[in-house]
């Protein structure tokens, strides 16, 4: 490997030239790194009852998922979804080990998707890349440098306005009719994955991302790792493959995206992507022998069974369960609008020369109901017999907040104790929300329940 000096650091890099490999694991892959392009550039074009399928709208504290909106007060799926991920995380890295960053990784899916492919289209295979990297500055060299980097660009450009699309929307964006603040997160994202598929590339594997620190304190003896099988393997030698054993051909190794040599040992290094599999499997099925590189584990390799479920995995499992469990009873008894109460500022209450004793209050109410037609909201009290209320009729659109009076009216023969609970009921075709509050009336002290 050729030796590149970093600029304005000590030490070096040895630059990494990954081979490309196919294979049953290259193939599963393939599918995932699709469904995650999908997620990225289909998902923000999709509506759900005339709102974006993922939408996260923070300028006006929204998110859009599905079709339903979810604000502020429904911070509990946020803690919800934050308590999944980390346990979704302690479980598969506990029974899989890095699947997550040798198939779904962004930072994996955009290097094996695009950026590989494009230099091997413009500076060749991996030989050819050593060799002209090895050379001092030419024309060749050059152009193939200019070229190649401008494709990166363009791939970062692509992938930054698509990373965007999820906080400021798909159509305005492409239109040209966001926010100035928007295409300068457009600038940010693209300039970070510039930076990325230009130079950092495995670096951010190894030094900035903290999964491959997390993996030692997830991971145990019964994981599934990627390992080499040592028993049958060494001692190495040309001409063991009819053997079973390594035949020395490296290919294991130029195959590695972040350059480790897999039969050294488990290396946090490792990503699990599987392609020294797919490359050792290439090689001794010309000699009818199953390969030496494959999922296994250090019980499976030390001859002891290997257990998926055991005391981790099953606290882990367990806990998912209740988590997606509390979420779906959550969603499923969710209203789709916020109402609040609260007394008109500076006011408690009047006497009217009726006889009645007024107290006015404001009434705000928030649409989220995920439908493209305005709603219409019944309001009504509970627990003030003979009260009048006068309230105005309240339809409101798609993410429409209203703030209205609510005027409640009380014969004062009737008001005998000086405060009286009571309940402002708002409610909407699908659902219904009970506002707790007050009366306040101008009974003497002393009264019942003062």
């Amino acid at each position: 490997m050729s030796v590149v000096r970093l600029p304005g650091m000590s030490g070096s890099r040895e630059w990494v030239y990954p081979q490309s490999i196919h294979g049953a694991f290259t193939s599963v892959r393939r599918w995932t790194f699709l469904l995650l392009h999908a997620a990225l550039f289909v998902a923000p074009w999709i509506t759900v009852r005339g709102h974006p399928m993922v939408l996260l709208d923070l300028p006006h504290r929204r998110v859009h998922l599905m079709g339903a909106i979810y604000t502020p007060s429904d911070t509990i799926f946020l803690v919800l979804l934050l308590l999944f991920l980390a346990f979704s995380l302690f479980f598969f890295t506990a029974i899989f080990g890095r699947i997550w960053c040798g198939y779904a990784c962004p930072q994996t899916v955009f290097l094996e998707s695009w950026i590989r492919p494009l230099e091997q289209w413009t500076e060749g295979d991996r030989t050819r890349r050593k060799r002209r990297d090895a050379q001092g500055l030419s024309l060749d060299k050059a152009w193939r440098k200019i070229v190649k980097w401008a494709a990166f660009l363009g791939v970062s450009l692509l992938l930054g306005m698509a990373m965007t699309s999820l906080f400021a929307g798909a159509r305005p964006l492409w239109t040209g009719q966001a926010s100035a603040a928007s295409y300068a997160f457009v600038a940010i994202f693209s300039a970070l994955w510039f930076v990325d598929f230009v130079w950092f590339r495995e670096q951010f594997c190894i030094f900035l991302c903290p999964y491959a620190r997390f993996q030692s304190a997830l991971t145990d003896e019964e994981t599934l790792l990627i390992s080499y099988d040592t028993k049958r393997g060494e001692p190495r030698g040309p001409k063991r493959g009819p053997e079973g054993g390594c035949i020395a051909c490296q290919k294991c190794v130029v195959v590695c995206p972040q350059g480790i040599d897999i039969r050294d040992g488990f290396q946090l290094e490792c990503i699990q992507c599987a392609r020294c599999v797919d490359a050792c499997e290439s090689v001794m099925s010309r000699f009818d022998q199953p390969t030496l590189v494959r999922y296994s584990s250090i019980a499976a390799d030390e001859g002891r069974e290997s257990r998926p479920l055991r005391p981790r995995t099953l606290v882990y499992g367990g806990m998912l369960t209740a988590l997606t469990a509390a979420a779906v009873v959550l969603v499923l008894a969710r209203v789709p609008f916020e109402a609040s109460v609260n007394r008109a500022p500076g006011s408690l209450y009047t006497e009217d020369a009726d006889g009645f004793v007024r107290n006015t209050y404001l009434l705000r109410i928030t649409n989220n109901e995920p439908s493209e037609l305005p709603v219409e909201y019944d309001i009504a009290i509970d627990g003030l017999d003979r009260a009048e209320v006068t309230a105005v009729p309240v339809r409101l659109a798609p993410e429409q907040t209203v703030t209205l009076p609510l005027i409640v009216r009380l014969p004062r023969e009737a008001a005998n104790r000086r405060t009286v609970p009571f309940t402002v009921r708002v409610a909407s075709p699908t659902a219904e929300l009970l506002l707790p509050t007050t009366f306040k009336t101008g009974a003497s002290l002393g009264g019942q329940d003062d």
